[in-house]
C-alpha cells in the first residue's frame, strides 16, 4: 500500500524523476558510505547518469541534485534560495563537503558523467554512484533507479514485489475493483478507507498534520506562482504568465462565461511556473504534473460554496487511492510511459479527489477517476530543451480544467459506466509500453525536436 506519506512530497522542480529522486538517491549513497565507516576514507565520488537521466539531465538540473545529494541535501527540507549558491560553491571552488562534513575535490565535468549511449537494462533513469580512496581503488558502487514521483531503488530492487507492510492494514486493495467491494462491504467512502489505513500506520494526529502541511504547501506555491514574475531560467525565455493573467481577472470590468477556466488554469500555470524556477512545490504525484491537483483543489476551496478543510482532507485521501493504484498496477514515470503517466495520472487524481470532496459516491469517484485517464492515453512526454515549461506548464491547466469536467460528468451519472477504471490502467501501461523511447521522456522526438521553423 503506498501512502499519501509516500505519494505526497514536499520537494524541488523541477522534475520529481530527474531532481527529487536523483537528489534522494545520492543523499542515501552518502548515508550508506557514512553508516558503512567509508566516509573518512573516501576520496573521490563519481557519478554516472544514464538513459533519459543523460537526455534530459541538463535541463532538468540532474547534476545539481547530485551535488545537493551528495552534500547532505533532502528534497523535503533543502532552502531552493540556497541551492543555488551550494551548487555554485561546489563548482567554483572545486570541492565538495559529503554529507556536509567530509570534504573531497570535485570538479564538475569529470565527477558527473551523462551517458546516453550505454543501455539501462532494468529502468530508463538509471544513475551510478562510485566511491574511490586516496589510491584510486574502489571503495564501493551503488546504482540506483529513479522510478516516478521522487520513488527511487536500487537498480536490483527494480520488479521486485514490494515487501508486505509490517503492520497489517485493516483495508488493504490492489486494484480498484478491490477498492470498491473493500469499501462496500466496509461502509466506508474511499477517503475513510484510505484515513484507516494511514492511521494504521501512524498517529492521527500525525496524518492530520500531514494533510495540513500538503494543503498548505499547495496553497502557497499557488500564490507564489501568482505573485511572482520574470523569466524563467534555462534558455528558452519563457515569461512567467501567472501574474498577468491574475492581474487581468481580477481588473476585468464584466464576467465571462468561460472564467472559472480562467482560473483554474492560473492555478496550474501558476504552480509549474514554480516548478520550473527550481520552486518549492508538491510531487503530486510527480512535479512535471505538480499543477493539476493543487490547481482542482484551489477551484474547490475558491470557488464551491461547500469547501472546508475536511472536505480538502477527502480530496487527497481519495487522490491518494488513485495515484497508488496506478503506482502498483502501471507507472508514474514519464520516462516509462510517458506523460500520460504524470499529467494523466495527476487528472484521474484529482478528478477522483473532487468528486470525493464533493460528496460523491464510491462508484461516482471511480468513475471520474476513469474519465480523468481515459482521455489522456497516448499522451507523449516531449519536454523541449529538457525543460520542464514547453509543453509542460500549459499541459497542467489542460490536465486540471479535464479533472474538474470528469468530476462533473461523474456527479451527474450514478457510477455506472463502460469502461472500469482498471481496464484503463491496463491499457495505460500497455500503451507506455508500445510507446517509442523517443516520446518519454527523451527530448528526441515529437515537440522537443520539431520547435524549429522550417
Amino acid at each position: 500500500m503506498i501512502s499519501v506519506f509516500e505519494l505526497f512530497k514536499i520537494g524541488i522542480g523541477p522534475s520529481s524523476s530527474h531532481t527529487v529522486g536523483p537528489m534522494v538517491a545520492a543523499a542515501s549513497f552518502v548515508s550508506d558510505l557514512a553508516a558503512s565507516g567509508a566516509l573518512a576514507r573516501t576520496a573521490c565520488v563519481e557519478t554516472v547518469l544514464y538513459g533519459s537521466l543523460a537526455w534530459t539531465g541538463k535541463g532538468h538540473g540532474t547534476d545539481k541534485a547530485v551535488i545537493l545529494g551528495l552534500a547532505g541535501q533532502r528534497p523535503q527540507t533543502v532552502d531552493p534560495d540556497h541551492a543555488e549558491a551550494l551548487v555554485a560553491e561546489a563548482v567554483s571552488h572545486r570541492r565538495l563537503f559529503l554529507a556536509e562534513r567530509h570534504g573531497v575535490p570535485f570538479d564538475a565535468e569529470r565527477d558527473i558523467r551523462f551517458d546516453g549511449v550505454s543501455a539501462t537494462p532494468k529502468h530508463p533513469n538509471t544513475l551510478a554512484f562510485r566511491a574511490f580512496d586516496a589510491e584510486g581503488a574502489l571503495i564501493v558502487e551503488e546504482r540506483w533507479c529513479s522510478i516516478g514521483g521522487g520513488f527511487v531503488v536500487r537498480e536490483e530492487a527494480v520488479g521486485q514485489p514490494a515487501p508486505p507492510d509490517e503492520i497489517a492494514l485493516p483495508y488493504p486493495f490492489h486494484n480498484a475493483r478491490e477498492l470498491l467491494a473493500v469499501a462496500e462491504s466496509a461502509g466506508l467512502t474511499i477517503a475513510e478507507l484510505v484515513l484507516a489505513n494511514e492511521q494504521a500506520r501512524r498517529p492521527a494526529d500525525e496524518v492530520t498534520a500531514h494533510l495540513d502541511a500538503i494543503v498548505d504547501a499547495m496553497m502557497s506555491c499557488v500564490d507564489r506562482g501568482i505573485a511572482t514574475s520574470g523569466e524563467l531560467p534555462g534558455g528558452l525565455k519563457v515569461r512567467r504568465r501567472a501574474k498577468a493573467i491574475h492581474d487581468t481577472l481580477l481588473t476585468r470590468n464584466a464576467r465571462t462565461p468561460h472564467e472559472v477556466m480562467d482560473w483554474v488554469s492560473l492555478y496550474a500555470i501558476a504552480v509549474n511556473e514554480e516548478n520550473a524556477a527550481g520552486g518549492r512545490v508538491v510531487t503530486a504525484p510527480t512535479n512535471g504534473a505538480a499543477g493539476v491537483v493543487p490547481a482542482t483543489l484551489r477551484y474547490y476551496l475558491d470557488h464551491c460554496s461547500s469547501a472546508s478543510r475536511a472536505g480538502m482532507h477527502a480530496f487527497l485521501l481519495t487522490a491518494t487511492a488513485i495515484g497508488a493504484l496506478f503506482k502498483m498496477n502501471a507507472s508514474i514515470s514519464g520516462a516509462e510511459v510517458g506523460c500520460q503517466g504524470e499529467v494523466g495520472v495527476a487528472c484521474s487524481m484529482a478528478a477522483a479527489g473532487l468528486a470525493s470532496a464533493l460528496g460523491g459516491s464510491n462508484a461516482q469517484i471511480e468513475n471520474a477517476a476513469e474519465i480523468g485517464m481515459e482521455h489522456h492515453l497516448g499522451m507523449t512526454c516531449d519536454p523541449i530543451g529538457g525543460l520542464v515549461q514547453v509543453p509542460c506548464i500549459e499541459r497542467n491547466a489542460f490536465g486540471a480544467i479535464s479533472a474538474v469536467n470528469a468530476a462533473s460528468l461523474a456527479l451527474h451519472g450514478d457510477g455506472t459506466h463502460i469502461v472500469s477504471l482498471d481496464k484503463v490502467i491496463v491499457t495505460m501501461r500497455e500503451t507506455g509500453r508500445d510507446m517509442a523511447t523517443k516520446y518519454k521522456e527523451t527530448s528526441l522526438g515529437g515537440l522537443a525536436v520539431n520547435l524549429p521553423e522550417c
